[in-house]
């Protein structure tokens, strides 16, 4: 029974992770559209000192700004938001597949043929290049610069 009851739990806890409760007051906890998209309709339509119309036409402006956008939206996110929410889902899931099968384990093989290419690079230098620039600084060290100062 109680084999059971913590496999159960198991399942649930596994079933939570891809499954989880999302907010439906905040939908933008991380802020990501805070600057894009919050367009007001004194941010599009103002009218300047001297140059206004009617008030009825001012509030009625407004109000159909503000309820077509809001519908538009609304309407918008209905038609083409699970769709777009597949496209989106299957794009980032095509690149998590290629870069945890393709991208790192290139570099990772990379990093290691590299690290033989080193080793064998650096042998090369040491056993032709050292014995050479030493032999090269031996013959030089004995040149003298003088200088002097002819008037």
């Amino acid at each position: 029974m109680a084999e059971e009851r913590s496999e159960l739990e198991e399942r649930i806890i596994i079933k939570d992770q891809h499954t989880k409760e999302i907010d439906l007051v905040n939908r933008d906890p991380r802020h990501i559209n805070e600057d894009v998209v919050k367009v007001d309709f004194e941010d599009v339509i103002a009218e300047p000192v001297g140059t206004y119309s009617f008030d009825g036409v001012w509030k009625t402006s407004y109000t159909t700004f503000t309820v077509s956008k809001y519908w538009c939206y609304r309407l918008l996110s209905a038609v083409l938001g699970i769709p777009l929410a597949v496209v989106w889902g299957f794009l980032f899931a095509l690149i998590s597949f290629c870069h945890i099968w393709a991208v790192v384990p290139c570099i990772k093989s990379y990093l290691i043929e590299i690290q033989c290419v080193s080793r064998i690079y650096s042998l090369c230098i040491h056993t032709f290049c050292d014995p050479l620039f030493e032999a090269l600084s031996k013959i030089c060290s004995n040149i003298r610069v003088a200088l002097r100062k002819e008037i």
